[in-house]
């Protein structure tokens, strides 16, 4: 039996990719993004790609793809970074970001389409926001049975510290999230095994910040495996010195026999966090950024933009092994209930 779903805020298409492993056929997704519809196209070729602003867009476009079909899983990660605790500096006050309001467009969304299931993955921060309580609130009266938790993807078998918050729903009966895996995957194990960029043959794989010499001496003298730049006070910079500024684990390495920090959209700066190659002297390239997050070494990278923009993609993304295992247990109730 075929599933039909949609990906929402589909970036470059780590969702997706765990969607399709489950056994569910993704007919369209929705990216305002250039760079992200790029490389989810180099991925998902038969999938209609929808690149608008989800705010214009006209749900009758898929009620035509669905040809009268149900729509069996609406799933989503709505951007809400003025929530993440990077660019709230920890602190308890999300930062204005009119994309915080995009939580509204997946409940329309599902007030248009009336999928079986809803699936929304997002940032821990958001569970406090007024207009996640109103989709939550909303979903519950439509009958979807709403749960949320804050989870960290490091419990399902993906070798990174990353929490977030997943919500799913159905109005098919009693929907929990998936529960973890008890399996330690580390750095070691995901990216231990591969050359240096300089000897891959993997384009992504060659995708590394270049640095000052001062930064690259920096980066020479940190110890390794686990070494940060409290290591190396002579290189300390001066806007660092002040009190609550910036993060301790910047030009911080990994440790192989662990999970890997967060891979946030600065994964590729080692100015912006502890991602510095636990071993060699330089940053963790594209390629090992995008394992950590658990896509597969074949996953297709749009290598010919600008570093910066790439981080994002792949630190924006949603773990595709997490999607595939929450998509998994979302198939296993739709199957049970409809046959």
């Amino acid at each position: 039996m075929s599933l039909n779903s949609i990906d929402l805020f589909s970036g470059i298409g780590g969702l997706s990719l765990g969607l399709k492993e489950a056994g569910f056929d993704v007919l369209a997704s929705i990216e305002v993004d250039e760079y992200a519809v790029k490389g989810y196209k180099l991925n998902h070729p038969n999938t209609v790609v929808y690149d608008e602003d989800i705010r214009d867009f006209n749900t009758e476009k898929i009620k035509d793809l669905l040809k009268g079909e149900p729509l069996h899983l609406l799933a989503g990660c709505p951007p809400c970074q003025g929530f993440s605790s990077i660019r709230r500096l920890n602190k308890k006050r999300s930062v204005k970001d009119n994309r915080n309001s995009l939580v509204l467009e997946f409940l329309r969304f599902v007030k248009e389409l009336k999928p079986l299931t809803v699936m929304m993955e997002n940032v821990p921060g958001l569970k406090d926001y007024y207009l996640f309580k109103k989709v939550f609130r909303e979903l519950k009266k439509l009958g979807y049975n709403p749960k949320y938790n804050i989870i960290n993807v490091r419990d399902y078998g993906i070798p990174q510290n990353r929490k977030r918050l997943v919500l799913v729903g159905s109005v098919l009966g009693d929907l929990n999230i998936a529960d973890g895996q008890n399996i330690k995957i580390t750095v070691r194990d995901i990216i231990g095994g591969l050359p240096s960029p300089e000897k891959s043959d993997d384009p992504a794989h060659k995708v590394i910040p270049k640095h000052s010499a001062r930064i690259q001496e920096m980066i020479r003298k940190i110890p390794k495996n686990g070494g940060g730049r409290k290591d190396v006070p002579e290189f300390t910079l001066e806007c660092h010195k002040k009190p609550n500024i910036g993060f301790n684990d910047v030009y911080g390495r990994l440790r192989w026999d662990d999970y890997s920090t967060t891979i946030t959209g600065g994964c590729l700066n080692p100015s912006k966090g502890r991602f510095l190659h636990p071993e060699e002297d330089r940053c963790i390239s594209a390629r090992e950024a995008a394992l950590l997050q658990s896509f597969p070494a074949d996953y297709k990278l749009p290598v010919d933009i600008p570093k910066t923009k790439l981080a994002l993609l792949i630190g924006n993304a949603l773990p595709p092994k997490f999607s595939f295992i929450q998509a998994k247990n979302i198939k296993k109730h739709i199957l049970e209930k409809i046959g």
